[in-house]
Formats: C-alpha cells, structure tokens, sequence
C-alpha cells in the first residue's frame, strides 16, 4: 500500500483490457447455444434473441423498462480515465435502444491487498463524474475482492414502446452512418506496449468518454430502422448482428470509415490485438474481403472498440438529417460507410 496513485499501472493487473477481454463470438456462441430457451412473455420486448444492446420490458402502454449491464478490466493505467471510460460504455446501451437513462447501480471488483485504496476511489469516481454528465445518480451497487481490478454499471433507462430501436429491424437500401472513429483497440495495444503517445492517448480518453447521446433523439425518428453500438465484437462483428437479426446483408466501403489518426499509422504498422483475431476466427466466415484487402484494414474491421460508436441503419432520404443529428453533438467523425442489401446474412467489404 506504499505505491503512490500515479505510480500504479493498471493495465499490468489485467490479463485484457476493454471491452477487449469480452468473451470470443464463436465460445460465447457455444456456451449460449446450451441454455435452456427463455419463455416467452408478452411484456419482454427485448431479450436474447438477436443478441441486441440491452433488454426491454413494457410496463404499460407509453413506458417500457430498458436494463443492461457492462463492466471490464482495465483499458488504461490512469484510474479516473478507467473509471469514465467504463461508465461510458455501459450508459451507451441505453443510448443504442434509443432510450433514455434514468440511474445506474455500480459494479466493483478489486484486489484489495494489490491496489491503494485512494486508486480505487478514483476509479469509481470516474464512473461517478460520467454519470453526473449524463444527469443519473449512481444508486447503489455491490462490490467484491478479485484478482484483477474489474469496474461497471448496470443501467436501467426509460422508452416509449413504439420507439425501441432494435439491432434487428434493418431495411434493404438502408444507408449505413457509424458515429465515432475506429482504433481503440490498436491504441489500448500501444499504450500497453508503451507505444503510445500523448496525442494518441487524448484520442482515445476523447472518443471513449463521449457519451452516445445522440441515440435517445434518434428514438424519435421512424426512418431509423436499426441502431446497436460497436464494442467489443468491432465494427464487422457488430454489422453482422444487424444482418442476421434482419435477415440482410451489409456493403462497407472500407475507404469512408473513419479512422483515429493516430491509429491508422499503429495499424499499418501492424500492430493489433488478440481480440481481433479471436473475432475473425468467430465470425470471418461471413465477411467477404477483396482478395487484395491489406491485413492491417482487416484487423481494423474487427478491432475491438470500447466505448465505440453507435451505428445506425436508416432510410436513405433521412441519412443526411441523421448525419446532421450527429453533428450537432458533437460527433465530427460520424460518416457515411455502406448500405443493406436483400440477401443472406453476411458482410461484403468493398
């Protein structure tokens, strides 16, 4: 208990980082795969069928319930960066239904007798500080003693019925926009190896601190038909739950995501993460590349992104407005980057 805060490295506490330590698609795939089928009810809007962003629950005819859950080990060695950055990407799910928060519970896993109590108070006051930006109280919690240091919320919010925005309800010639850049993934990788530099790390505290705001105005437009946000399974892994749930397949055009500038020169250097390749071998089989792709856009496609972006698939004469909508919020990589196409459930990058 000697350490001062600014000496503690977080990240060497954790075997992964981020929403980069969530379980591989294809053994979460297999471990779901034996679990008994939820019985049906007719108030359980959302559940676990098309793998969507949180579950929804109506309480009568105007209100529904939205809840998730999220929590992770650590994706940066600065305590109060962790904290937000945890807080941010659990808060997004509610954003992803179109919903709007209403409060959260804390989830805390610490190595008591490894970490400075005063490194563990600033962790949860990170995730305290976002809440306090998104206007909901922390309102409770529970808390463990872990080996690795483990932090997030669970997140009740509040929807009309009628505007849940699923990760299913995609449209043939609905235009694709993703809100926020790609490359965290790559600059949690740097920073890990102590590659990253200064600018590099304010890109990555910038993009995973932004709250998706932006989601619940979304709710009130009937021509966006989908919406999800990109996370850990990364932009491929994420595109390919709004096929599959829509029955459709998707057309990316590499050269309009956005991408973090100072990832892209770590990536096409050829750094990446374990996480990605765990991603290609779940879901690669249903991503179709050109035979001349670079390995390095590859492994941006399936980059783990903690905190990411929303992405959103709407109707073609609303995409402009939707653009805009981003904008105004401050979301100034948010892009155009494909279109759904009638078809079998699969990715083809062009």
């Amino acid at each position: 208990m000697n350490h001062p805060i600014e000496q503690i490295r977080l990240t060497q506490y954790a075997h992964g980082g981020g929403c980069g330590c969530k379980i591989a698609p294809a053994v979460l795939s297999q471990i779901l795969a034996e679990l008994p089928q939820i019985i049906p009810h007719p108030d359980l809007l959302v559940g676990t069928e098309t793998g969507d962003d949180a579950a929804v629950y109506r309480i009568n005819d105007t209100q529904a319930i939205v809840a998730t859950t999220d929590f992770f080990t650590p994706i940066v060695d600065d305590a109060f960066d962790f904290g937000r950055i945890a807080a941010t990407n659990a808060i997004s799910d509610i954003y992803a239904m179109g919903a709007t928060p209403l409060f959260a519970l804390a989830l805390v896993g610490m190595p008591i007798n490894k970490l400075p109590l005063e490194t563990i108070q600033q962790i949860l006051a990170g995730g305290a500080s976002v809440c306090k930006t998104a206007a909901i109280p922390i309102a409770g919690g529970h808390s463990i003693d872990t080996p690795e240091p483990i932090y997030g919320l669970v997140v009740l919010g509040l929807i009309h019925p009628d505007k849940i925005k699923r990760n299913s309800a995609a449209q043939p010639g609905d235009v694709l926009i993703l809100g926020k850049a790609l490359g965290v993934g790559i600059l949690s990788a740097a920073l890990k190896k102590d590659e990253l530099g200064a600018d590099g790390y304010q890109q990555m505290i910038r993009t995973t601190t932004q709250l998706n705001t932006v989601g619940t105005a979304l709710a009130d437009l009937a021509e966006v038909h989908a919406l999800t946000d990109v996370t850990g399974f990364g932009l491929a892994g994420h595109l390919l739950e709004i096929c599959r749930g829509s029955q459709l397949s998707a057309e990316l055009r590499f050269d309009d995501l956005p991408i973090l500038s100072a990832a892209l020169p770590l990536a096409q250097a050829g750094l990446g993460t374990g996480a990605s390749e765990r991603n290609w071998q779940g879901y690669g089989k249903q991503v179709d590349l050109p035979a001349d792709l670079p390995e390095w856009k590859k492994k941006l496609l399936t980059d783990p992104q903690t905190s990411g972006g929303l992405l959103v698939a709407c109707a073609p004469d609303a995409a402009d407005a939707v653009l805009a909508m981003f904008r105004q919020q401050g979301f100034g990589d948010a892009a155009k980057i494909g279109v759904m196409r009638a078809g079998e459930a699969r990715v083809r990058v062009v």
